[in-house]
């Protein structure tokens, strides 16, 4: 067997970095940006005004109350053209260009109009409520890195910064081949010795929520043409996800089959709990892994090893999901000699405390329940010491994933 770090290292450094595609910006939330981008436009081009009031000289407030003499209108989108003289206000709204001879905006609030005039009641200073041209960025500016995730808020970044396209990562596309005659897809009947697959829909929501698309080749029975016929379907993914058959029972099939279709094992076992029997390798030219049956198993070894290898396909860093630190909320027995995941429920409380973080009591890899209540999984290093409650852990957070 071996560690959970070194299983990762040489998954990743085997991961290729996906070709890019061109995309317009609309349709862009999500991907992954495939090179760095500059800024084609300043950000505001021009000196606007932050608030609805007057555009005025700050000399002629500098002693307020005073009665300025109304010369023009600025509403966002339209200029005045003329310039602002001595005695002078202009009416500007938010967003409206400030107009020339004016280097300073008054609050509507501090003002009362009259017919024509408008009277300043409180005195200002230069400057004032006005957002400077550039004041967000210039145009050159370089304000995304490759690697970016689109959210919706670097969206809208990439649409003030001029941007319409863009080359964004291609997506991965995961093949997924449950395994195992008890399973039923659900919606179908489900036999007396049999239960529904969860494992594969749960796999594809992580999978397309971290930027991989999915290819679900359904389940394949445990012999050896229904996985041989699942696995030449799955020609052309670049990563092949097998779910059970991976460990060493006479129905476990996935390794042998799979090393006849030429799969060039990496690795098999890695020293953890949940999730020992994961295998690793090449197969033609996909990444294959052949994750545990149990539920909890599949969804642990999804969360450490698949979603870095998309990760690291789309070029995003770092590749692994981020772990912090929280205060145990129970006691807990020596771990044995494989890293624990324990699922947890995880309590923020007051944002200055840390969080807290506590095992259940049952963490056996079948209860898909408590993996879908919990909040964290606490990370037991092998043969860490008893812990106390109010002791320091490393938790990796589910909130979110």
């Amino acid at each position: 067997m071996i560690s959970v770090d070194e299983a990762l290292e040489r998954i990743v450094g085997l991961a290729p970095v996906m070709p890019t595609e061109t995309m317009a910006l609309a349709d862009a939330a999500g991907r992954v940006l495939a090179a760095d981008t500059a800024a084609r436009r300043t950000q505001p081009p021009f000196d606007a005004s932050a608030m609805d009031g007057y555009a005025v000289r700050a000399d002629d407030i500098v002693n307020a109350p005073v009665t300025l003499k109304i010369v023009g209108h600025a509403p966002a989108g339209n200029a005045f053209d003329g310039i602002v003289g001595a005695g002078e206000a202009v009416r500007i709204f938010t967003g409206g260009p400030v107009p020339k001879g004016a280097n300073a905006v008054v609050l509507q609030e501090d003002t009362t109009a009259g017919a024509g005039d408008v009277t300043v009641n409180e005195p200002g200073g230069l400057g004032q409520h006005i957002r400077r041209s550039g004041i967000d960025f210039r145009e050159g500016d370089r304000l995304l890195q490759e690697g970016r995730v689109l959210t919706p808020a670097v969206v809208g970044l990439l649409a003030a910064m001029g941007v319409s396209s863009l080359e964004v990562r291609c997506r991965p596309l995961v093949a997924l081949i449950a395994t195992g005659d008890e399973l039923v897809p659900p919606g179908e009947p489900v036999g007396p010795n049999q239960i529904v697959s969860s494992n594969s829909v749960a796999i594809k929501a992580l999978v397309e929520r971290h930027g991989g698309s999915v290819l679900d080749l359904g389940i394949a029975r445990d012999n050896e043409a229904s996985l041989r016929e699942a696995v030449e379907r799955a020609r052309g993914a670049d990563i092949l996800v097998t779910i059970g058959g991976a460990s060493v029972g006479d129905h476990d099939i996935v390794k042998q089959v799979l090393g006849d279709l030429g799969l060039e094992i990496d690795f098999w076992k890695i020293a953890m709990r949940p999730g020992k029997p994961l295998i690793f390798g090449l197969m033609d030219n996909a990444m294959m892994l052949g994750l545990p049956g149990n539920p909890v198993s599949s969804m642990v070894c999804s969360l450490l090893f698949l979603v870095p290898l998309i990760r690291a396909m789309l070029g995003i860093r770092p590749v692994e999901l981020p772990t912090e630190q929280a205060l145990l909320g129970c006691e807990l027995p020596a771990n044995r000699d494989r890293q624990d995941y324990m699922r947890a429920t995880l309590f923020r409380g007051d944002r200055r405390a840390m969080p807290v973080a506590t095992p259940f009591r049952v963490q056996d890899s079948s209860m898909i329940s408590l993996f879908a209540n919990a909040g964290a999984l606490v990370i037991r290093p092998p043969n860490a010491p008893a812990a106390h409650e109010g002791e320091m852990v490393e938790i990796l957070p589910l909130d979110g994933i």
